[in-house]
């Protein structure tokens, strides 16, 4: 088969899913996809390992020789893992088993509940067992030892589902896949760099929003994750249990790496899953040029931008990876904004490039952040996580609560302030980035084996106010709605329920397009096209969203005619 053929046969196949997925969020059908395979992956040869049992010491606080695992008072799980790669996966897999087999539990959880045809299961489970098939050639045999020996946690029970190193294995490519599924469902994560003066002390600085979002419930177990390895650098990074690539993470060498999702050209096999590529540039770089020969020795699944912030280099620049091309922006300047969308003379004009930047929400994002920052100077990690909460539109128009195009879009699964120089990571606590942002001195960490907080930013007083509160309420209902129109779950809103729903977010586009589909589906063609007219009337997040709701009430208008 050639491989014009094969992308020719996965393009129409990834197309055929992404439309039956249309209405299921990025998260849902990326875990919905690397949940369900058949293809076992034989398990690496390990090292020498001399884990033991884990002891409780206290209320969530668990040890193993010089590793522990607690939650502290903020609700963070905080671990730290040392030894060679063996060690290191085993002694995480017996410390956080509960926490990763709960994590597995959400992913199959919405297996059931968004994919029941066992016929579609099927389909899927060929499909992704094809592609997957050659994957562990393409992660280091570190990574796949370190996995394996969290594997060796998971539940027996979903062993019908694939081997538990199977399944894990996959998950760490979940990130990848959900581009290929469905290019307009990208993550709109939104990052910057700031240095000179834009900062105090000419410091550089890095924050980033991870707009990575799976419910609620997925996001309620983050883990700080303290690694201090046999070979290459000692890091910190942050996610989830389970999960030992890296979306956003700090080096003791002063080196931070964050990711990007953007446009992705078309896979037609497995690669390098673009988080453990992140991972192995902030274990072995210390300076953007070691990052750059790592990021170009290694062929990744999609496309991605990956920003490497060097204490030793003074900058950060934007590596643009895609499966056939890597490409840098340095732009030479105090400011780096990076959203989803690439920079680099290598990808800039692009056909691909230049189609996202016009349709959808990325370039919003980008200007936003750049209008803010025009009017800063010596910023500081407090103004820092200022810039990351906004909900904004250009010279602050209101933009309703949620919308893709502000910088907060109140689903991050994360948020970071990195100040390298000092060694400092910032992360978010709860209520996606309005809590409060604890302060970890990474080096103090690593000599201590446990995490120490230095410095704190203050909790939104958005969270105080009727506006969040009328948020929760829109979530609760829009939840509702979304069930009804994906899952068929019964739903008869009164006019009064249908008003308040309007009322608690009635800026929001979203929230005018959700009742006019409930409408639709329920026959109530003419309310339908009220709703889908008032929409358009709102701040759309993109063109591609515009063409949608104009379709829709296209529909309606015919029915009615």
């Amino acid at each position: 088969m050639t491989n014009d053929l094969i992308k020719i046969l996965f393009k129409y196949l990834f197309r055929i899913v992404g439309i039956f997925f249309e209405l299921i969020t990025f998260g849902l059908i990326l875990l919905v996809f690397f949940l369900i395979f058949n293809s076992v992956i034989k398990p690496p040869k390990m090292g020498e390992t001399n884990n033991g049992i884990r002891e409780k010491v206290g209320a969530n606080h668990y040890v193993l020789g010089n590793n522990y695992l607690r939650k502290n008072e903020y609700g963070i799980w905080e671990m730290y893992v040392e030894g060679n790669p063996s060690e290191r996966g085993l002694v995480y897999g017996e410390l956080a088993k509960e926490l990763v087999q709960r994590q597995e539990d959400i992913f199959v959880a919405q297996i059931n509940q968004f994919v029941p045809s066992k016929f579609f299961q099927q389909f899927l489970r060929l499909m992704i067992g094809f592609f997957n098939a050659d994957l562990p050639k393409f992660i280091p045999l570190e990574n796949q030892q370190e996995i394996y020996g969290i594997s060796r946690a998971f539940s027996d029970k979903y062993n019908y589902i694939a081997p538990k190193y199977t399944r894990i294995l996959n998950y760490h490519a979940a990130h990848d896949i959900g581009h290929a599924l469905n290019d307009y469902s990208m993550v709109g994560c939104t990052s910057f760099a700031l240095k000179g003066d834009m900062t105090e002390n000419g410091q550089l600085m890095i924050g980033r929003n991870f707009d990575f979002y799976v419910g609620d419930e997925f996001a309620e177990d983050k883990l700080l994750l303290f690694v201090h390895p046999t070979e290459g650098h000692s890091f910190v990074s942050y996610s989830w249990a389970g999960f030992t690539g890296v979306a956003s993470g700090l080096n003791d060498q002063g080196l931070s790496v964050t990711i990007n999702a953007s446009k992705s050209d078309l896979p037609t096999s497995s690669k390098m899953p673009i988080s453990l590529l992140a991972r192995e540039i902030l274990q072995y770089a210390s300076t953007i040029d070691e990052a750059l020969a790592i990021a170009k020795k290694r062929h990744t699944f999609v496309s991605e931008t990956l920003m490497v912030g060097s204490t030793k280099d003074n900058k950060a620049v934007l590596i643009e990876k895609s499966p056939s091309k890597t490409g840098v922006f340095d732009n030479g300047e105090n400011v780096v904004v990076c959203s989803n969308h690439y920079q680099s003379s290598t990808f800039k004009e692009t056909k691909v490039n230049l189609q996202n930047i016009a349709e959808s929400d990325s370039k919003y994002r980008y200007n936003r952040v750049e209008e803010l920052l025009s009017t800063q100077k010596n910023m500081t990690p407090v103004s820092i996580v200022e810039l990351l909460r906004d909900q904004y539109g250009p010279h602050g128009d209101t933009l309703g609560m949620g919308n893709p195009r502000a910088i907060n879009q109140l689903i991050v699964h994360h948020s970071v302030v990195i100040v390298p120089a000092e060694s400092m990571f910032y992360v978010s606590t709860s209520d996606f980035q309005l809590g409060k942002f604890l302060g970890y001195d990474l080096k103090k960490s690593i000599q201590a084996k446990k995490g120490i907080i230095n410095n704190q930013v203050k909790a939104s007083p958005f969270l105080e106010t009727e506006n969040y509160r009328d948020f929760i309420a829109f979530k609760k209902t829009k939840k509702q709605i979304s069930d009804f129109l994906i899952l068929n779950k019964s739903l008869n809103l009164t006019k009064d329920e249908i008003g308040l729903f309007i009322k608690n977010n009635s800026e929001s586009y979203v929230t005018y397009e959700l009742v006019g589909k409930y409408f639709k589906k329920k026959g109530n063609f003419i309310q339908a096209k009220e709703m889908f007219t008032k929409a358009l009337t709102k701040e759309l997040s993109s063109l591609q969203v515009q063409k949608e709701i104009e379709s829709l009430r296209n529909e309606c208008t015919k029915v009615n005619h």
